[in-house]
């Protein structure tokens, strides 16, 4: 069972050929690109050395990012493991995040201070933000605004992006008022939202907080702005904070997080750990976490929450040449899901034979799960689930 056809459904094509000759399509493929931002000397740098093994200067000085470093990251995940064991496929291919790492924030940023417009414009090209705030306390390693207090630090870099979505809100009120007052209907939609998200900025809140409706949801689209992004706050914690990842800071930022983010998420780890672990071949890793007490890297956690912070799912396809993961965004039917191996498979739609994940592994191979009849048949309608394994049929 693969994700291309292999059978005649019309006399007229032979769709196992046109499958083989159809090469996937890179742009089909959803990735996910997150910015890794935060004040200077919190451990962005070095997190992104841990997860992408690049090399990134993280030396203890602010600004020592000034270009952003990106970086490719595989998806961990079990269950692509495992229907490539049971299926005994030539190769394996995980879903991947991109990283971008930003350089430091600091107060002013939206007026240009530091390298706030560098920042500011690196930022807007992402789809979702990882917040890395500095839960530990070393007095080697500076703070640029002196004592340790990740939720001082939070708001900073909250009211720096505030500032500069509200800027952009109001340069854009200028250009969209005269439009309005003629009586054009989008224009005065577009005026009225704008004086929504002039109000909550103005109070120094997101503009992901705010309840949208769905015109206006497509309206904030065009508008790139910064607060308006999904965010995961990363609590970077020293190494005797371990296992469990708390301390006094993290346990603070839990709570205001709870109050005011209700949506946001904090994900603890060590990235000095981390970036150790990076270094180790499996074994060695698996025995390092062994003796922490850990059952897998703090990063499998981070890259599998920003992956899921935009509303994602991972879907499979198997066989003998390759088993494969795949994204693609919750509540998609089957036939965009097929798009995203080729826009042939989309647009010549006919139908998908699906197996979820722990049925498949229940039963131990296809070859069982066709000859216990547990394979669907799923047309147009069907919504794809996380963990489906699916095999399009299609004609084009």
């Amino acid at each position: 069972m693969v994700g291309l056809d292999h059978d005649r459904v019309n006399p007229m094509v032979n769709l196992r050929t046109a499958a083989l000759h159809l090469p996937i399509r890179q742009d089909t493929q959803f990735m996910l690109k997150a910015g890794i931002v935060g004040l200077p000397n919190v451990g962005k740098s070095s997190l992104f050395n841990a997860l992408t093994a690049q090399g990134a200067p993280s030396e203890n000085y602010p600004f020592c990012t000034v270009d952003p470093n990106i970086g490719t990251v595989e998806v961990p995940d079990p269950r692509l493991d495992r229907i490539h064991d049971l299926v005994a496929s030539r190769q394996k291919i995980p879903t991947v995040v991109q990283f971008v790492d930003i350089a430091g924030l600091v107060k002013g940023a939206s007026e240009g201070e530091g390298l706030g417009n560098k920042f500011l414009g690196n930022i807007r090209e992402v789809d979702a933000i990882v917040h890395v705030l500095r839960c530990f306390d070393d007095p080697d390693v500076t703070h640029v605004l002196g004592e340790v207090d990740p939720l001082r630090d939070r708001e900073v870099v909250n009211a720096e992006l505030a500032l500069a979505d509200l800027d952009a809100v109001e340069t854009r009120m200028e250009k969209t008022v005269r439009r309005a007052r003629s009586g054009e209907r989008e224009a005065q939609d577009e005026h009225a939202l704008l004086e929504r998200l002039q109000e909550q900025l103005g109070r120094g809140h997101p503009v992901r907080a705010l309840d949208l409706t769905d015109r206006e949801t497509k309206i904030l689209r065009g508008f790139q702005l910064l607060t308006a992004k999904p965010v995961l706050y990363l609590g970077n914690v020293a190494e005797s904070d371990l296992p469990q990842g708390e301390n006094e800071w993290t346990r603070r930022v839990s709570e205001v997080l709870a109050e005011e983010e209700q949506d946001a998420h904090l994900v603890t780890l060590c990235s000095a750990i981390e970036s150790e672990l990076a270094e180790l071949d499996p074994a060695d890793r698996n025995e390092f976490l062994g003796d922490l007490g850990i059952s897998e890297p703090g990063l499998h956690r981070l890259i599998r929450g920003t992956y899921r912070l935009l509303g994602l799912l991972t879907f499979f396809t198997a066989g003998e040449k390759e088993s494969r993961a795949w994204t693609v965004r919750r509540g998609a039917l089957a036939p965009e899901a097929a798009g995203t191996i080729h826009s042939d498979f989309e647009r010549g739609f006919i139908r998908a034979e699906t197996i979820g994940f722990e049925e498949f592994e229940g039963l131990g191979s296809l070859k069982a799960a066709r000859e216990e009849g547990r394979i669907r048949s799923e047309g147009k309608e069907y919504l794809v689930r996380d963990g489906d394994i699916m095999l399009f049929r299609f004609n084009v």
